[in-house]
């Protein structure tokens, strides 16, 4: 390579360009030089700055070298080692027969949600409430729009507040959620066993759980529990859970315990709700020692 790119200076003389070894191991020698405390001359400083800016000057005529075409005669064609494959044929004609995928199986119903023409034991539909968590994300929608209008933006799908009743799909959000305004462990699983048509009530926004509340029997109409998603508080959901409920449950006394210091005392007195008895201690074996809900609770009754 380097006699193909070798000169010839006015003198006769061959000069060819160095390769990267002998660029390297003069620099070396410069270098060495100059460690030495001996001030290298005028001539060998220009060469070490030249050489340092211009490293490779072999590699970089060959990369530009034009390319030399071979004459063109017969070409034996390589064989190809082809593996049998071992799929079956009706299958791969079914995968290639296949033009569309349905929306229940596409990626696209994964970023939007399943789109049932019913929703199973639907109790209530509220197209109308807007809540904080709600106005968040239309917000984080707004500004990504404006902070990049050169980017496809995402649609959003509206959906209503869905009341329904408890289903297993439900109770991985309904315990989280539990565990989050309560206390850890709490298992409602038996709550489909005793009629969750008449017992109990989820709030769910497409497939976000945000609130649930739940009768511990049609017979003992007794309250368990009743708690709403932080970000979706003050928007009347616990307030149409609760009326649910008591709508479901004709002619029957309602009962339930609350912390005295809770503020769902006034949600209770507004549907009137009456206090029969103050319990000292009642959450004592429940609540953490940390948590300022009072361990004291009132007794309350809805007589109908």
């Amino acid at each position: 390579m380097q006699e193909r790119l070798s000169e010839r200076d006015e003198t006769g003389q061959i000069l060819h360009p160095l390769s990267r070894s002998e660029v390297k191991k003069l620099l070396q020698r410069l270098q060495a030089i100059r460690n030495s405390g001996t001030p290298l001359t005028t001539a060998a400083a220009i060469v070490a700055r030249k050489l340092k800016q211009h490293q490779g000057p072999l590699r970089r005529r060959v990369l530009n070298a034009p390319i030399i075409h071979t004459p063109a005669g017969p070409l034996t064609p390589l064989e190809c080692s082809r593996t049998a494959s071992s799929a079956n044929t009706q299958v791969l004609d079914a995968l290639y027969a296949i033009q569309t995928t349905p929306f229940e199986r596409s990626f696209l119903s994964r970023l939007h949600g399943e789109r049932p023409e019913h929703t199973p034991y639907l109790i209530a539909l509220d197209w109308e409430t807007r809540s904080p968590w709600m106005d968040l994300m239309s917000d984080i929608r707004e500004h990504h729009s404006l902070a990049h209008p050169d980017r496809e933006q995402p649609v959003e799908t509206a959906a209503p507040i869905e009341y329904v009743s408890l289903q297993p799909v439900h109770l991985p959000q309904v315990h989280s959620l539990l565990a989050h305004i309560f206390w850890e462990g709490i298992d409602v699983s038996e709550s489909l066993l005793y009629s969750p048509e008449k017992c109990t009530i989820v709030a769910a926004y497409k497939r976000l759980v945000v609130g649930v509340a739940l009768l511990s029997s049609p017979l003992e109409t007794y309250i368990t529990y009743l708690a709403v998603r932080p970000g979706w508080e003050n928007t009347q959901i616990a307030t149409s859970m609760l009326y649910h409920l008591i709508t479901l449950n004709p002619n029957r006394d309602i009962t339930l315990h609350v912390s005295i210091n809770n503020p769902a005392m006034l949600l209770y007195n507004r549907f009137g709700f009456k206090a029969e008895e103050f319990v000292v201690g009642f959450y004592e074996d429940y609540l953490d020692t940390q948590s300022r809900a009072s361990k004291n609770a009132f007794r309350l009754r809805l007589r109908r």
